[in-house]
């Protein structure tokens, strides 16, 4: 009985620091636009790990959309770092040659195409994602 008193005594104390989460400092900013993935504008979003940039997203930087997966559906993240969002000389985070990591030029940070989370780099916060709904005909990406 000792132990489980024990157990739950540090559970109680040690849970509410195990779920910090960091703000990220980006600020939230308005997205929402629609494309048809199926239409040959967007032949780049036909097969899986396909991605393609559009407008919009924090400083007009951009956002970058990806196919996971015909299961999975699509990934979106704004293509500004959180390590320098506020810098309008920064460039943008850009899809590396290997087609599942994203790297801002400037911090060197490399991101996870799959949840924007931070791999290795400067930045301690994942890129700014943004909702996707996929119906298999419209892509609706949207904050």
């Amino acid at each position: 009985m000792k132990n489980i008193a024990r157990i739950l005594l540090a559970l109680f104390f040690c849970l509410p620091y195990s779920c910090v989460k960091y703000d990220n400092p980006m600020p939230k900013v308005y997205v929402n636009f629609s494309i048809y993935p199926n239409d040959v504008m967007y032949l780049d979003l036909n097969y899986d790990g396909g991605h393609m940039y559009f407008t919009g997203g924090v400083n007009r930087k951009g956002i970058v959309v990806y196919r996971i997966g015909e299961l999975m559906g699509f990934s979106a993240f704004d293509r500004s770092c959180p390590y320098d969002w506020d810098d309008a000389d920064a460039p943008r985070v850009s899809v590396e040659n290997d087609g599942i990591t994203l790297r801002c030029e400037k911090c060197s940070t490399l991101y996870n195409i799959l949840d924007g989370s931070v791999i290795t780099g400067s930045s301690k916060y994942p890129l700014r994602q943004y909702y996707t709904e996929y119906d298999g005909v419209r892509l609706r990406v949207h904050s």
